[in-house]
This record gives C-alpha cells, sequence and structure tokens, in this order.
C-alpha cells in the first residue's frame, strides 16, 4: 500500500491545502498517483462544512470560508495539528463508516501514548475527553468522498488559542466544551504527529 507523507514546516493557506487535495484525488482516480497523508498547520481560519448554518456565528465580523467537507463550523490555527488525507476507498471495500472509525482509533490510539483517555460518539462526530464529568472536544472530524476517495480530514488541539471557539458554536454543539492537550497534561507533544502517521498507516492496512 503505497502511501505518500508530506510534512509542512511553514502554514499553509487553506485554499492551496484544498487545491492541492482536490488535484490529488483527481490523480488517484486516474491511477496516476498514489495516497496521501499530509500533516500541517493553518494560520487562524474559521472554516463551515456543508451542513452549517448562520446562527452557529456568534461573532458576526469574522470571516469565514465556506468549504465542501462534511460538518458544520470549525476553527483553525497555530498550535492546531490538522492532518489532511486523500484515501481511495476504492481499495477499501468502499465502506466509509470503517474509515471514519480507523480514523477515530488513531486519535485514539495517539492519545493513548501520552495517558490521555479519549472517546469517539456517534452522535457527535470528532474525539472527546471527559474532564470532571464536562465532555470537552479535542479532535475534530471532516470528511468529504468523492469518486470513492476520501479527502479533507482532522484536527488535534494542542496548545491552540481556545478563546478563538468563542466566536462561534463549535460543531453546532451547545453543551459541550473544547479543549486542548496542553490543557489536559503539560507535557511535549513534539512527536506527536510522527506516532499519529504510524497508527494511521497501521489502522488503514486492518
Amino acid at each position: 500500500m503505497n502511501i505518500e507523507i508530506k510534512k509542512s514546516q511553514k502554514p499553509v493557506k487553506y485554499e492551496d491545502a484544498l487545491k492541492l487535495m482536490e488535484k490529488r484525488l483527481l490523480e488517484i482516480h486516474q491511477k496516476k498517483s498514489n495516497d496521501l497523508i499530509w500533516v500541517l498547520e493553518h494560520e487562524d481560519l474559521y472554516t463551515a462544512g456543508t451542513s452549517s448554518k448562520n446562527n452557529e456565528i456568534i461573532d458576526k465580523s469574522i470571516k469565514i470560508f465556506k468549504t465542501n467537507r462534511g460538518g458544520k463550523i470549525t476553527y483553525h490555527g497555530p498550535g492546531q495539528l490538522i492532518c489532511y488525507f486523500v484515501i481511495d476507498l476504492k481499495k477499501r471495500k468502499k465502506d466509509i463508516r470503517k474509515f471514519i472509525t480507523v480514523i477515530e482509533k488513531t486519535i485514539i490510539e495517539t492519545l493513548r501514548f501520552y495517558k490521555i483517555d479519549t472517546f469517539s460518539d456517534k452522535d457527535n462526530i470528532g474525539i472527546w475527553y471527559n474532564e470532571n464529568s464536562k465532555i470537552k472536544k479535542i479532535a475534530a472530524i471532516g470528511v468529504r468522498v468523492s469518486k470513492w476517495i476520501a479527502y479533507h480530514g482532522f484536527s488535534i488541539n494542542i496548545n491552540n488559542d481556545l478563546d478563538k471557539y468563542n466566536a462561534i458554536i463549535p460543531c453546532g454543539i451547545t453543551d459541550r466544551g473544547i479543549t486542548n492537550l496542553i490543557n489536559i497534561k503539560k507535557q511535549n507533544y513534539e512527536c506527536l504527529e510522527n506516532r499519529l502517521i504510524e497508527n494511521f498507516i497501521s489502522n488503514l492496512k486492518d
């Protein structure tokens, strides 16, 4: 299973990331290129998925980029690890639900290495952490499938500015919070992306 691994050291513009993924999707469909896993960071940015609503924007002055991924409104910015992918599901029995489970398992296993126990929720997509009986999101997932190729990705909050979420209703959920890894446990997360990629590739083979 050939998967290209791409790591961007400098922040990548959202529009540029989207163009690259859509170009790769066509190349994979035409059997001209391999699957892709891409880790990066964005500058401050709010994106709205296909099921977002205007009443989920609290601060009407913010600029929002409308995108074609699934899900609602979320925030991206420094201190947040983004993992994008372009993965051919035709090689994986065209099972979207299983692919989402692979993503969830990958994030949970990666965070468990850092002694942080998280969980998925079939009613609220994403990865969650129980902080003194208050459920808070630690990772967001947004996927689109075209030509049986899955793309877009997921994000993990490491040490990003959580106040940025006050401008929106993140993912349309009002009764849960948002947190990041450094809030949960102060430790070194520098190798997180490498462990994440290893787990992702391993789980894709299952």
